[in-house]
């Protein structure tokens, strides 16, 4: 009898080791995990008959090992970066546990299953990239397996498909986690120098970037792209055709160029130079989880957690015609320290900001806490700025501002404890 291998997920509700566990799941191996506290990715992975604790201790997966044998220790980046003493790492150490990060296991899972891998990689756009293109595969009928960095309205954020060829993911340069792959296709979105503490220097950022491609069969860029990370197009480096963006009609200039990417390597996979189905499914495209997703009239949850990713958003907002009014919560104190003077250029002409205390992971001891009193000090009067904090005042001046037509924009980069989370709990109807 064949046995069946147990894999256990180590931040298991984390947007990127979520999908890969329903995936495992689906294709037939034992799953289980944890996460240090719950979420509606926990929530939405238990729905889907995964055993998880919400806890991390050696305890709780000695406990899972017994009822169990753990055969595969899977975690995230951040684990080790967190705690290099995590109690569960060190309970697979002593056991002599198999253990390693996600890309491992994806890489193992993709050999095994003889997928051909589509990477959407970049500083901005990865994941609704990679949410259009399961979408276009969808309506378009091409079988495909995927994990999506967000919960979509048209499928798990992660499925496993047995008649697929390819595999759709958002290679994530965090922890340099995307070279462990060789795509068949990699579709680069906007690059810019992010993740200051793994990469010190813009150069750093840029050669991983290269290596990146150097390691794809397949490269599909904007023109911008491959001219900031100096690549010349040849025969597997493909230009996208500037001409497809009037054709798409999607909100928001980020959003045609991400599109058009996706259009590029839907294109490539179905062997065709005939874009009209391509483009008519990207049209109907509904969006994703937390990329200007619409909560209730008026109110908006968005991703952006960077100047140049908010500024993109607001643009796509001001395409609605609408006052603007924007709830802001920065993504960690240490990312702040490099991005703090970029914001005066972006929250301008604004009817109101509100801006939230930073939303704290990973930090670095060393650092001052930059308090939102001291970014508002940079900012121009035309923001409109004022501190918040997550509370029913907020929630009256939101729902205030929403009731008089205003456009209200929540920007949130955090999981559970954050301003979206905190915002589906006030708005959202169950």
């Amino acid at each position: 009898m064949m046995t069946i291998m147990h894999i256990f997920f180590s931040g298991i509700g984390g947007t990127g080791i979520g999908p890969l566990a329903l995936i495992a799941k689906q294709a037939g191996y034992e799953v289980s995990g944890s996460d240090k506290q719950a979420s509606q990715y926990t929530t939405y992975l238990q729905k889907h008959g995964i055993q998880l604790y919400i806890e991390q201790t050696k305890e709780a997966i000695a406990k899972m090992h017994q009822t169990k044998p753990i055969d595969w220790f899977v975690y995230t980046s951040a684990l080790p970066l967190e705690n290099p003493h995590h109690p569960e790492l060190m309970y697979v150490h002593e056991l002599g546990i198999h253990h390693s990060k996600r890309d491992d296991f994806l890489q193992y899972f993709l050999t095994e299953k003889k997928l051909k891998l589509i990477a959407f990689a970049g500083t901005h756009g990865k994941t609704s990239s990679t949410a259009m293109a399961v979408w276009t595969a969808k309506q378009l009928g091409v079988p495909i397996s995927y994990s999506v960095g967000a919960k979509i309205s048209f499928g798990d954020m992660g499925h496993y498909d047995p008649s697929s060829k390819y595999f759709l993911y958002e290679c994530d340069e965090f922890d340099k986690n995307f070279l462990a792959y060789q795509p068949y296709i990699s579709v680069l979105t906007k690059v810019d120098w992010d993740h200051h503490e793994q990469y010190p220097t813009r150069k750093n950022y840029i050669d991983a970037f290269r290596q990146f491609v150097s390691q794809s069969k397949n490269v599909i860029a904007h023109k911008s792209e491959l001219k900031y990370l100096s690549i010349e197009s040849k025969n597997n480096v493909h230009e996208i055709d500037e001409s497809l963006l009037p054709l798409l009609k999607i909100k928001g200039a980020h959003n045609r160029s991400n599109a058009a990417g996706v259009a590029t390597a839907m294109a490539m996979i179905q062997r065709t130079n005939d874009y009209e189905s391509i483009i008519r499914a990207l049209n109907a495209y509904p969006g994703s989880n937390r990329r200007f997703e619409k909560l209730t009239d008026n109110i908006y949850s968005d991703y952006a957690h960077t100047p140049e990713e908010i500024a993109a958003t607001l643009q796509l907002a001001k395409e609605y015609g609408k006052s603007i009014v924007v709830v802001y919560e920065p993504l960690t104190n240490r990312r702040q320290h490099f991005m703090r003077d970029a914001y005066k250029d972006v929250f301008q002409q604004l009817d109101a900001l509100y801006w939230l205390p930073s939303y704290l992971a990973r930090e670095d001891p060393e650092l001052d806490i930059i308090h939102p009193e001291q970014f508002i000090a940079q900012l121009p009067e035309s923001a409109h700025a004022h501190t918040a904090k997550l509370n029913d005042e907020l929630k009256s001046t939101i729902i205030q501002a929403s009731n008089s037509g205003a456009l209200v924009l929540l920007l949130a980069g955090g999981g559970g404890g954050s301003l979206d989370e905190w915002a589906r709990k006030a708005f959202v109807k169950r």
